[in-house]
C-alpha cells in the first residue's frame, strides 16, 4: 500500500462488549463501503483483546465525508448502543513512512 505523503491516518481503538451479534457482517460491509469512497487509500486491522483499525485517506474532507455517510452513521450508532465498551477515535497527518521486509 504505497501513498504519497502527506496523507491522514484514522486510527479506531475498540473494546467490544459481550453482544457482537452482527458485528462481523458490518464490519466487513463498511470496508467494503469505505473502499469506495473517494479519497480512501486503505486499510489495516487487528482484533484481539483490543481492537485497532486503521484507515488511510487523501484529505481531512475525505474522512469527514466518510464519517458523514449515511450507511456508516448507522454502523457507529450500532456501535455506541450494541457492540462497544469504549472505543476512541485519533485523526492524524503522516508526513513520513517506511517499512522493512524480510527476504
Amino acid at each position: 500500500m504505497t501513498k504519497i505523503t502527506p496523507y491522514y491516518a484514522v486510527i479506531f481503538t475498540s473494546i467490544q462488549n459481550e453482544n457482537t451479534e452482527g458485528y462481523s457482517e458490518m464490519a466487513e460491509k463498511m470496508e467494503t463501503l469505505a473502499k469506495s469512497q473517494d479519497g480512501f487509500l486503505g486499510i489495516e486491522s487487528a482484533r484481539d483483546q483490543i481492537g485497532i483499525t486503521v484507515s488511510y485517506w487523501e484529505s481531512l474532507d475525505a474522512i469527514k465525508n466518510w464519517k458523514q455517510h449515511s450507511e456508516h452513521l448507522l454502523a457507529q450508532q450500532k456501535g455506541r448502543t450494541q457492540w462497544y465498551n469504549w472505543y476512541h477515535v485519533r485523526i492524524c497527518k503522516v508526513e513520513r513512512e517506511y517499512d522493512f521486509k524480510s527476504t
